[in-house]
């Protein structure tokens, strides 16, 4: 009789136990952010949202006027590009100084693009203060700060 009544105990803890593993195998994959940017076609910073804040520098000291920069923001769930996308430029008190909004992105255009001449003269009316680059999208409304822009 015991012997019966362990035998059943053991079987619907392995039947709920294969149950667990099965469900499991259906569920989303939750992966990063991630990001890339790009000076012309150079890669110069490529990101998890997940890296310290330290290793997030944007080097712009050798770039010129007529650079461009091209960055790609990669969301972990839906189709990966976001919507209502938008770069910001803000001040180490957090204060935007500028912004500029990207339409809807298409697989081929998926780059949002900046002039390093705008991000130039952002640097010299606002000498004596860090600026760094801000990602924020309708997946993302809160923002991500994606790099302290290095201008030497």
């Amino acid at each position: 009789m015991r012997y019966i009544t362990f035998k059943r105990a053991f079987m619907q803890l392995f039947a709920l136990v294969m149950l667990g593993v099965m469900a499991s195998g259906f569920t989303a994959k939750l992966g990063l952010d991630s990001y890339e940017v790009f000076l012309n076609d150079k890669l110069i910073l490529k990101q998890s949202v997940n890296q310290p804040l330290s290793l997030r520098k944007l080097q712009l000291g050798k770039a010129t006027d007529r650079d461009q920069l091209r960055i790609y923001y990669k969301h972990c769930h839906g189709d990966g590009v976001g919507t209502d996308r938008s770069i910001s430029i803000k001040d180490d008190k957090g204060n935007s100084l500028k912004r500029w909004e990207f339409a809807d992105a298409t697989d081929s255009n998926s780059a949002m693009v900046i002039s390093v001449k705008e991000l130039y003269q952002l640097e010299k009316k606002n000498a004596h203060q860090d600026l760094s680059l801000h990602y924020s999208a309708q997946e993302l409304p809160e923002g991500e700060m994606l790099a302290v822009c290095i201008f030497e």
